[in-house]
């Protein structure tokens, strides 16, 4: 029995009967490494090893979680949502309520996309724009789970097909590098383009969701502490918003010049204390809320780490690749299929297709060149083999991050409401049209 085919099936039906996602990680990660035939010291010493990479994730998502409590003090969300909910009961017909909230869609999914490539800060915006929101969406009775794929769509699919800030880093950086090291010859501008008809098949995926799946109102238990907040009259709101403008500005400048998280929400929270929007003895409040927020992200980040790291050490990921091989027999529909299921299964337990894609170029590549695919035909499923899993892995960012503006209240659940609904709009997309990519070009 193949130990990563152990672990992640494990893991995705201990998450999915609603265990906890760390301890469902840590589970598996175990039973997987003494499937593997590790002894239980030896899968223990690779899970620990593995927790180090995800301390800085961890402390990234915390600071975050201070910029954003730090705002949320700061009374510049509850301006937000004053003037948003003002709106929304100013409109009394069902045709403007709609258009409102297709206008507001669309500004999320314009966040999105811009997240990973115009202001790389991949999901940094999400805990500051998302919770003051979630009154809006309330009284809009929109659907969370759209909501969900929407930031999903944007944050995996712009970086598959547009080759800028983070795009150019896993098109260019990672996928072409890794293409071209296990000796397959083709420039870098081929990459984005052999990824159009797999992100096509994510824009699909959007569409049904947003118009057909959760197109329907769905009511929330009323919070009548956040609604109440939103009424709250700020005091000095012009020197808020000018303030909560200059940190957010400066928080991004921040994380695109030294490339980390930590230091922007540092800026953004030293900001509102130096400028006395939040009190300087409040300082203490705003990390402990922050970490608290953002603390179960972290850990599952961490997690997540150690359970890659056991997967990699059980040296069952040739194998599988192996066993597909065997399967496969010179049939290339057959060999897409397989390929892409290997990645789906791969990426789902690693949780990053920027880590997942160094381990599969190097198995798929020299498999595709036997099978006589053509380059922009591998290049396109490899790339999507490592997509694969990225929306609907319970340890993704892509999936947390939602997770972590839209549960600020409580009334979403990471599983059944960031989770299922991913996996099913895209994963099972890009299947379909990464399979077709390889078929055609």
């Amino acid at each position: 029995m193949n130990a990563v085919i152990v672990g992640v099936i494990l893991m995705l039906a201990l998450t999915l009967g609603r265990i906890n996602v760390i301890v469902a990680m840590t589970l598996s990660a175990l039973i997987a490494g003494l499937t593997a035939g590790l002894s239980l010291s030896e899968t223990l010493n690779a899970f620990n090893a593995g927790l180090s990479g995800g301390a800085e994730i961890a402390l990234s998502y915390a600071m975050l979680g201070a910029f954003a409590v730090a705002i949320s003090k700061s009374g510049l969300t509850r301006i937000l949502a004053t003037k948003l909910l003002a709106q929304v009961n100013s409109n009394d017909s069902t045709i403007s309520e709609t258009t409102l909230s297709y206008f507001i869609l669309a500004i999320i999914l314009l966040c999105a996309i811009s997240s990973q490539n115009l202001v790389p800060v991949h999901i940094a915006f999400i805990p500051i724009l998302i919770p003051p929101l979630l009154v809006i969406f309330n009284k809009l009775q929109l659907d969370r789970r759209a909501i969900a794929c929407i930031l999903t769509f944007g944050l995996a699919t712009s970086y598959m097909v547009l080759p800028y800030g983070f795009g150019g880093i896993y098109l260019y950086s990672i996928l072409h590098k890794n293409l071209v090291d296990n000796g397959l010859v083709l420039v870098n501008s081929q990459v984005p383009m052999a990824m159009i008809i797999p992100a096509i098949g994510m824009l699909c995926g959007l569409v049904i969701a947003v118009f057909f799946s959760y197109r329907k109102e769905r009511q929330y238990p009323a919070n009548n502490v956040n609604e109440k907040q939103s009424e709250v009259m700020i005091e000095k709101p012009k020197k808020v918003l000018m303030v909560g403008i200059t940190a957010v500005v400066a928080s991004l400048i921040a994380q695109n010049v030294s490339d980390s998280m930590i230091l922007g929400g540092l800026v953004g929270v030293m900001i509102f204390s130096l400028f006395g929007v939040v009190k300087w003895e409040q300082n203490s409040d705003v990390f402990s809320k922050g970490v608290a927020m953002m603390a179960m992200i972290g850990f599952i980040m961490i997690s997540a780490q150690g359970f890659a790291s056991v997967m990699k050490t059980t040296g069952d990921v040739a194998s599988l690749v192996q066993s597909a091989t065997v399967v496969i027999d010179g049939n290339k529909p057959l060999a897409a299929a397989l390929i892409l299921l290997v990645g789906l299964l791969i990426t789902m337990g690693i949780g990053s297709s920027f880590s997942t894609v160094p381990i599969i170029a190097t198995l798929f590549v020299p498999l595709c060149l036997e099978l006589n695919f053509s380059v922009m035909a591998t290049a396109a499923l490899v790339g999507t083999a490592g997509a694969l899993g990225d929306a609907g892995s319970p340890a993704s960012d892509s999936t947390l991050g939602p997770t972590s503006g839209l549960n600020a209240d409580g009334k979403h659940d990471h599983i059944w409401d960031s989770v299922v609904p991913t996996f099913i709009h895209f994963n099972i997309p890009l299947l379909i049209f990464g399979w077709c990519a390889a078929m055609v070009l």
